[in-house]
This record gives C-alpha cells, structure tokens and sequence, in this order.
C-alpha cells in the first residue's frame, strides 16, 4: 500500500460527513491569519472533553469532561486498573500476577507518573523506570507484510534481546541490561548575545545478562509520552492526516511529512500509525496490548505469550510459570480488561489553554506560525462524527501535530528503521499541555529520549526538515525568542 492511498478507519464507526459537515470543518481548521487576540475555541484544546487547567500534578489524570455517568465509572475502573502494581505468579491475587520474567516496570502508572512523561535516569542512583531501549536487527529477507507495505524497512528482533531491554526481574532470572547514558555539552550561540548549552547522549546497553548483543543490532532509546487527548488523536479522520503528506515536497516547502504505514494485527491489514514515537501501533488498543506484553511481561489476547518479550535463546524465562488463568481465557490480562485500560487511555482529558490574552503570548503565536512550526506541528483537527456517544465525536480538537513522519536530520537520528520510518524519521509529537509538564512530572525532559532540558533546547536539536525554523530561532531577537518559549509554555 503507497503512501498516497487512502486509509479506512476500521477501528471506528465513523458516519460519513455530509458536504455541509466538510465545510464546516474546513472552515474551522483554516490557517488563522489575525494574530492580535485569542482565536475562538483555542482555549478547549480537547474540544467538549476539556477540562479546567488545575495547578496540581494531578492536572492530566482527569476524565474526559463529556462523558457519560457509566463511561466515568470505565473510566475510574481504567485508572484503577492502569495503577495496578503487578506481582509474580503465582498468587492469591488471580487478577494482578503474571508480572515478567523479564520487564520494564511494574505497572503503567509506573512509566507514565501522573500519566505526564518519563525521563532518562538522573544520575547512578536513579533507575530507567520510565525509559528503555528497543532494540532490532536488519532482516535478512523482507517479511510477507513487506507484500502488502510499500517502503517498508526489513527488520527482525535481536535473537537474544528480542524488542527491547528489560532492566527488571523477577527473582531467579537476570535483568536484560542496566540503561547506561553520558553526555557531552554542547554551546551553542544565539542571537542577541545569549547562549545555549545543549546535552549530547550517548547510550550504552551495560551489564548485559545473556551475553553480547547481535553485531548489527541497532538500539533506540525512548521515555514514556504523555497521555492526554489520545482518544481524540485516534478519531482524526486519516484522510485529513494524509491530506497533509509531501513525501516529495511538491510546494517547496523544505517539509515532506510521510504516514507511517502499519501491520495491524487486530484487523489483519494496512492501517495508519498513530502512536509510539514512530508510530508504530494504529490504534490505541494495539499500542496498550504492546505495552502489556513488552513493558510488564503480561500476557493479553493479542500478545498471547506468557513470557512476554522474552525468546528462545532466554530458555529460563519461556519456562517460568505465568499468571494466565481460566477465567480469564489463559491470559494475565484479558481483552475486558485489555479495553477498559484501553478506554482509560482514550479519555483523559486535555487541560484548558492557559494565559492565551497574554500579550507576549499572543507574539509567541505569531512567531510560531510565522517560523514554519505549525508547518509540522499542525494545530488543529475536527474528529470523526461517530456512531453512539462516544466522547471524541466531532470535537474540533487542537493537538499541534500532523501524526506525520518527518527528517529531523543526523542529531536526533536514532539510526533504527521502525516500519516505513528511516532511522531519521520521527513522528511529530503533540504539544497540547507541554507547558504543563514541570507540574504534572517534576521535570523539563523533552524529545523523544528526554535529551532536552528545556522547551528552547527541544527547539534546537530539531534538524532535517526543521533545520531552516530552528536556524530563525538561533536568529532571532531574544524578545521573540523568549515570546515562543511563553506561547509553547501556554499551551
């Protein structure tokens, strides 16, 4: 399937738009052009899902503010379940063991704290809780999916390692490796006398449990996104997301955004990737099912193995017991309770906007339009109308994101191909609630490995098809430098 093919949102009920519907829509997604005040509903980032923005670190684990009574009760169930600390089997707990052999951490919450982002570890007495290493290897010959995928990168997981390093255990078996990072600081001088210091990393698999690594395993180290909005990113019709594709930059525009195209297993086919940092799962449930069985170990219905990430050459851990039980059809987790996580994930809420009259805010606004980001970091969308109540139903949302692939060039490159992704290619990540990510997990971790200790450092590592925007920034006079920096922050 090429790039320039439409996807149906088979993972959705969608009822068409009628013509009247798609010019409302284009109309209210149209590129503003007044940039002397706030814009109607830019405060309601999540549309009728949002919530007031609260000065707590609570701030991103509200429900959706539309739901229904029984959907709110879901969704209290979701969170409890999504907090569940898992236990080895076996154990009188039937519904919490099946944790391992090997993981990552012990419960979602875990990774994703306050459901806000993870962070690389702080130093040698702090863990990599909320970060990990994937890990693959060039295939030898491309899979029959390849058949079905135009573009895609052949690649297999490490026959010791599997797809990613797990840094916990249960007793009895070894951790797969310790998460090793170093950095070397970069200066970088600006415009207007300032100066930047960025963080270079370097990371190194370390203490390694089952021997060396395959000689061409390629590693890629990622923390935890945040939660918030994801149910609505999942309602974005696709048609409107390839709309937004240039693989070949046909305006000149220096950015050529390509949809990642995934292997479904769900749905046996094509679909478009929407989430992970190369957007690798297509839907939220596949991506919830991968979490399960990568980052816990726990074994679901549409990750059967009760060893989890664990592989042939790891012979203790394929013959530990799991926690699969009866009642729940063998699995450590079934799929009712795979979907009530699920729909946890796809309803917590967005915050309110915060400070959008603010005038150095409305100049950050400006100049982000003005220096190409929204080019990349598309600001707004309206969501499918869907069969039902389903909360995400044609809300006029605004994530900043075009769930697009794109170049950010040799510094941010992680050299690991993922599906139609090159090992340069990222997926834009939303920036709804970004300024809120001090309160909600006590840091200022950015990019995809948490490089970046800043909003203004996130800004500039962006390379490739971000270069010309981040070299306007280093330009810059340090009043609109620091106008962006307000604006991402009230977002």
């Amino acid at each position: 399937m090429t790039a320039a093919q439409s996807l149906e949102d088979i993972h959705l009920n969608v009822v068409p738009r009628t013509e009247t519907e798609r010019a409302r829509v284009d109309a209210a997604t149209a590129l503003p052009t007044d940039f002397s005040k706030a814009w109607p509903f830019e405060q309601n980032g999540g549309g009728a899902q949002t919530v007031r923005s609260r000065d707590t670190a609570d701030a991103f684990s509200q429900p959706a503010a539309n739901l229904t009574f029984e959907q709110e009760l879901e969704f209290r169930i979701g969170n409890g379940m999504f907090r569940r600390v898992w236990v080895s089997p076996p154990a009188s707990t039937l519904a919490s063991d099946g944790l391992g052999p090997l993981y990552n951490a012990r419960s979602c919450q875990r990774c994703h704290l306050k459901d806000g982002r993870g962070h690389p570890p702080e130093g040698p007495g702090d863990s990599a809780v909320s970060m990990f290493l994937r890990i693959s290897i060039p295939a030898p010959e491309a899979s029959e999916i390849a058949a079905y995928i135009d573009g895609i990168h052949p690649t297999a997981p490490d026959p010791t390692y599997g797809t990613q390093l797990q840094d916990f255990s249960l007793p009895g078996h070894k951790p797969e490796y310790r998460l090793d990072v170093s950095y070397e600081e970069i200066e970088l001088p600006l415009a207007g006398g300032e100066v930047a210091h960025l963080r270079a990393p370097t990371y190194r698999a370390a203490d390694l449990g089952y021997g060396p690594l395959h000689a061409n395993a390629m590693l890629s180290p990622r923390v935890a996104p945040q939660m918030i909005g994801m149910g609505l990113l999942e309602a974005i019709p696709s048609e409107d997301i390839l709309a937004l594709a240039d693989p070949e930059d046909v305006d000149g525009d220096g950015i050529s955004g390509r949809p990642q195209i995934v292997w479904s297993d769900v749905y046996d086919q094509p679909m478009l990737g929407r989430f992970g940092h190369k957007a690798g799962n297509p839907t939220l449930l596949e991506q919830t099912a991968s979490a399960f069985a990568g980052d816990i170990g726990i074994s679901n219905p549409i990750h059967p193995a009760g060893s989890g990430d664990c592989t042939d050459a790891q012979t203790d851990c394929r013959a530990a017991m799991h926690g699969g039980d009866a009642e729940q059809s063998g699995f450590e987790i079934d799929q009712v309770g795979l979907d009530i996580v699920t729909f946890y994930s796809q309803t917590l809420a967005v915050p309110a906007r915060r400070n959008l009259s603010d005038p150095e805010v409305l100049r950050g606004r400006e100049v982000f339009y003005t220096t190409g980001c929204a080019s990349c970091h598309r600001p707004n969308y309206v969501t499918h109308r869907l069969e039902g109540d389903n909360p995400a139903s044609f809300q006029l949302i605004w994530p900043y994101t075009d769930l697009l692939l794109h170049d950010m060039g040799p510094d941010l490159a992680d050299n690991r191909p993922e599906g139609c992704a090159n090992g340069q290619e990222w997926r834009t990540a939303p920036l709804w609630g970004i300024g809120m990510t001090k309160l909600v997990s006590g840091h200022t971790y950015f990019l995809h490995d948490g490089r970046a200790r800043s909003l203004l450092e996130a800004v500039l590592w962006h390379g490739g098809e971000a270069q010309h925007a981040r070299d306007t920034v280093v330009d810059m006079p340090p009043e609109e430098r620091a106008a962006l920096i307000k604006y991402l922050e009230s977002l």
